[in-house]
């Protein structure tokens, strides 16, 4: 039997096999037909292809996918597609129209960040996985798109990785092609970089590969997903801070920034450990690439901890560009290839946090490793409970203090969730805003998000800043989701919806594909707490 990522994104003739029964079954059919009423609408035919792919809150293991280290994510509960021209479109006026030529090979210009690009991203990597796969979709065609959602922007939820996983998928499924879960992962975690973050996949990952009732550890190059089954006397309640975190417009000084002094990092520890300087430039990626050399000098100081040889070896006071220099023999912008994404984080850098940065990352590596451990050992389930909520705590104080990408809603908001009885607490996702994860014993979720309510979003929804009939779009329990997969309804032509940063699909009946008489596709994405969209070509 193929291993799970091995096998393409599931088809299903119903809706039950990915949501169940009862109230979220009902949920998800009276979301289905309102979108399919709302495509109606637009273009006047019904949808026929559903495709769907969740967002994710990610529990531990935070930056660190793009070093090459695990991460331990699930996928949330809630759900987030076009004549030679792209026209994207939204409901919501706050989003003006965008329009792009029908042109894979075109390059986004980053100067003008637009929110259509992340459209793009998707479109991109869809026709680089097909030429790579020497498959022949035929000429790009014309699509049309609007979109729609409830999906707070910057929550740290992966609504960007939704909306491109849900433009990938779409553009698939309506050109009647199926590609293996892992080689979607992959190609909307390499195509998202197009809008300028040099992002580690596991927002991608996670979103294609996740199976209801469990967590997933993802391991990468290659990518691959095992099961991790929580507790279930825990829930983790997922809260937005309301500070809205733009990881793409910001990247240079902050995602893109903490990529860039891993690197660094990760050089310079190279050359102190005995690579020459031009070897490590040249081979030296990520953190992981030298873990097998610091565990070597960690060793003759009787310890297994690769920290030991980043405490020993760089210094906590920031490092100049000048310094590093001089460490590497090489001007910076040689030594990072001279990518725009580093050249802009070099540009904004005053000095890079070496020590800091590399410490975050193995220190972080170990407690993604030492939570998959604790959830199988042969712990009770209150000390169960308990470690992993100390793991959770630990990790926050990594993420703020040493890899610096808290902010002070963030830090209210992670304290009160402890006050109030979260055996854990910490931000999820790239941060700087968004959201924070709190573990909760089951007993008691009713109550702590009420008092959570009180304690932090009372006062904001007095000031305005959100409206009361909305805060359960921003304060949820989840429990782990199943992943993306299309629907095959018999309708019509083609959709997506994502919700919580989740999104489906809605692909296309062939018999509507005449491109020879106009070559026309429609995509509409609703974009809910998640993505939806749909795909029609031009009568």
């Amino acid at each position: 039997m193929a291993k799970h990522e091995d096998r393409p994104i599931p088809v299903y003739s119903e809706l039950e096999p990915v949501y169940g029964s009862g109230s979220q079954l009902e949920e998800a059919r009276l979301r289905f037909d309102r979108v399919r009423a709302k495509f109606v609408e637009a273009f006047g035919h019904p949808p026929d292809v559903f495709a769907r792919s969740p967002g994710r809150v990610n529990l531990i293991g935070e930056h660190i996918d793009y070093e090459g280290y695990s991460v331990l994510p699930m996928a949330i509960r809630q759900d987030t597609i076009a004549k030679p021209l792209l026209r994207i479109g939204n409901v919501n006026d706050k989003y003006t129209m965008c329009s792009y030529p029908a042109d894979p090979e075109q390059e986004l210009d980053l100067e003008n960040h637009r929110w259509g690009h992340y459209f793009i991203c998707g479109y991109k990597g869809f026709y680089e996985a097909a030429k790579s796969k020497g498959l022949d979709v035929g000429a790009p065609v014309s699509l049309d798109i609007i979109i729609d959602g409830t999906v707070p922007t910057g929550s740290g939820l992966s609504s960007s990785a939704a909306f491109v996983c849900s433009s990938t998928i779409a553009i698939m499924a309506v050109l009647g092609t199926n590609f293996p879960k892992k080689e979607v992962a992959q190609l909307t975690c390499e195509c998202e970089r197009h809008i300028g973050t040099q992002s580690g996949g596991m927002d991608q990952a996670i979103s294609v590969m996740a199976k209801p009732g469990f967590a997933e550890l993802i391991d990468f190059n290659p990518i691959r997903a095992t099961d991790v089954q929580l507790p279930a006397g825990g829930t983790f309640v997922i809260a937005h801070s309301l500070a809205e975190s733009q990881k793409a417009v910001t990247a240079a000084t902050n995602y893109n920034n903490r990529v860039v002094e891993c690197r660094l990092a990760a050089i310079v520890l190279g050359i102190k450990l005995g690579m020459k300087p031009q070897e490590a430039i040249s081979k030296v990626q990520t953190l992981s690439d030298v873990e097998g050399l610091c565990l070597s000098f960690a060793s003759k100081h009787d310890s297994s901890d690769p920290v030991v040889a980043v405490k020993e070896l760089l210094h906590e006071e920031p490092y100049t560009a000048e310094e590093i220099e001089i460490i590497t023999e090489e001007n910076l912008p040689s030594v990072l290839g001279h990518s725009p994404s580093s050249l802009a984080v070099l540009k904004a850098a005053q000095h890079f946090k070496l020590y800091q940065r590399a410490s975050h990352v193995y220190s972080e590596a170990k407690r993604v490793y030492a939570f998959k451990d604790t959830v199988s050992s042969n712990l009770s389930e209150d000390d169960m409970l308990k470690k992993l909520g100390d793991l959770m705590n630990e990790s926050h104080y990594s993420c703020s203090v040493l890899y610096e990408c808290s902010c002070p809603e963030l830090e209210e908001l992670v304290k009160a969730s402890r006050d109030n009885g979260a055996l854990g607490a910490r931000l999820t996702g790239a941060g700087w805003g968004g959201c924070a994860v709190a573990l909760v014993k089951e007993s008691i979720v009713p109550q702590f998000i009420l008092n959570l309510k009180e304690c932090f979003y009372q006062s904001r929804i007095d000031r305005g800043v959100i409206d009361k009939s909305d805060l359960g779009l921003y304060l949820f329990a989840s429990k782990p989701s199943s992943g993306a997969a299309i629907f095959n309804l018999g309708i019509a032509l083609a959709g997506i919806i994502c919700e919580n940063t989740s999104l489906e699909v809605f692909g296309i009946n062939r018999r509507h594909l005449r491109v020879e008489e106009d070559p026309g596709l429609f995509v509409r994405f609703l974009w809910k707490v998640v993505v939806e969209v749909g795909i029609a070509i031009q009568k």
